[in-house]
């Protein structure tokens, strides 16, 4: 049955259309958008709303939310903590969880995604194997764990199954990453055409291609899977840690993202993940090159990994998007204040974002943002509401005070700068409210199974 809703402004690229009367079809597609009212609508849902695209989660590691906030104490015995202390505590934790785990967690994280405005999620995805580290008989098992809780909830998700297969430059992996390992490229292809079959099960599911890192595989497979002939997102952590930046040196006498750059063809399908530590000639070149960056900062800041030189990336026409990562913070106004912020405390100044006179901050991050995470998502619209199209959105509440009185061209920048999730009157994708008031319809069952995989 078709439905008809009226909101006080939707978000187009050239502007905010007010009033907005849009029209949707059965699946949740986008039959009619104007700022006129349909002829003969039989029935329209006047709500007093901001309506922009949903925000894009373009690095998720789902299970590391089961541990999100308790590892914020020194261990015992320590004297300091860093990343890779960190990283033993998140290996325990990936060898005890279960698919029932994975999902109920997942679920719940997704719910919570959904609650905060984001409608889409690429989950990069290591956690392949059973707790001795033997193939499952479905080799997308816990891919199908991430894919329903996805589907449950009405999250899209693209799922980037990893391959892993070292535990550091020509090291040999460790028993607590026997979960994460394909032996071979051809055993990792085989572990992607199963994600992919699987994934044709569920209506809100993609899939990318992903390799954990310079450090976890070969250099000759990188260079051999990336010289595969798909039609994919490629995901890929790098130069997040100085160690890894030592270790590469020593190893391949490069930096990470210079021997990519070097050794393989990027394009607008890749998105490097982090890139924190790099040199001013990688920079450009990474920016020249065309291919992405994800950026996830209340992750990086929580691991203490360093900033991203964003100020040099932009102003050569690097792209760039947000993830959440660890999930220690799941706020996407959060994530876009803190790569601000930590830019503004670095140089001293405000509104590093902006290039020339009369740039809006908020409006260059959100825009950045959502269509950088769309191609994260392998999804490459650069529109935000068109005919034909699944509505999928964030409602803000127009009556908020800061949004009641702030101007159509700052209402962006009210957005990222001065709200969150307690904005919003709720979330859409495929033309469904999956939040309404702060809640998912499913909430308290989603709860419930999440504290039972947690207590048991």
């Amino acid at each position: 049955m078709a439905r008809f809703y009226e909101f006080d402004a939707l978000l187009q690229k050239e502007g905010w259309l007010s009033p907005a009367f849009v029209g949707l079809d059965d699946e949740g597609n986008i039959t009619y958008l104007s700022d006129q009212p349909y002829p003969n609508a039989a029935l329209v849902e006047k709500i007093e709303g901001y309506v922009v695209p949903g925000f894009q989660n373009a690095h998720s590691h789902a299970f590391q939310y089961a541990m999100a906030g308790l590892a914020e104490h020194l261990p015992k015995g320590a004297a300091s903590d860093d990343f890779w202390s960190w990283r033993n505590a998140m290996y325990d934790l990936a060898l005890h969880t279960t698919p029932e785990q994975m999902k109920a967690i997942a679920t719940m994280l997704y719910a919570e995604m959904l609650r905060h405005g984001y409608t889409s999620v690429a989950e990069f995805h290591y956690l392949h194997h059973d707790p001795d580290g033997n193939a499952y008989e479905d080799l997308a098992e816990m891919g199908h764990c991430l894919m329903q809780a996805a589907q449950d909830v009405g999250i899209r998700i693209t799922l980037v199954p990893i391959y892993y297969q070292l535990g550091g430059f020509e090291t040999p992996a460790t028993p607590k990453q026997r979960r994460f390992l394909s032996q071979c490229p051809e055993e990792y292809m085989a572990l992607l055409d199963a994600t992919q079959k699987a994934a044709s099960h569920y209506p809100l599911a993609r899939v990318g291609m992903g390799i954990h890192s310079m450090r976890a595989v070969p250099p000759e497979y990188i260079v051999q899977l990336y010289q595969q002939p798909m039609a994919l997102p490629r995901h890929i952590h790098i130069a997040e840690q100085q160690k890894e930046i030592d270790a590469c040196l020593a190893q391949l006498k490069q930096r990470p993202v210079e021997w990519l750059l070097d050794h393989v063809e990027l394009g607008t399908q890749d998105h490097l993940v982090h890139a924190t530590h790099m040199d001013e000639q990688e920079c450009d070149r990474l920016a020249a090159s065309g291919a992405h960056v994800v950026l996830c900062p209340s992750t990086e800041g929580n691991l203490g990994d360093g900033l991203f030189p964003l100020k040099r990336y932009v102003q050569q026409g690097g792209h760039w998007s947000i993830g959440t990562d660890s999930h220690v913070g799941l706020n996407p106004h959060e994530e876009l204040r803190w790569l601000d912020y930590g830019q503004r405390l670095h140089f001293e100044r405000r509104n590093i974002l902006c290039q020339r006179e009369g740039d809006d901050s908020g409006e260059y991050a959100f825009f950045e943002s959502l269509f950088s995470g769309r191609r994260a998502m392998g999804d490459m619209r650069t529109t935000c509401f068109s005919i034909g199209e699944s509505f999928d959105a964030a409602i803000y509440d127009a009556t908020h005070p800061l949004l009641a009185c702030a101007p159509a061209a700052r209402r962006l920048s009210t957005i990222v700068y001065a709200l969150d999730a307690h904005a919003l009157l709720g979330t859409m994708v495929q033309g469904v409210w999956r939040i309404r008031e702060q809640r998912h319809p499913q909430q308290q069952q989603i709860r419930a199974s999440f504290v039972r995989a947690l207590s048991g």
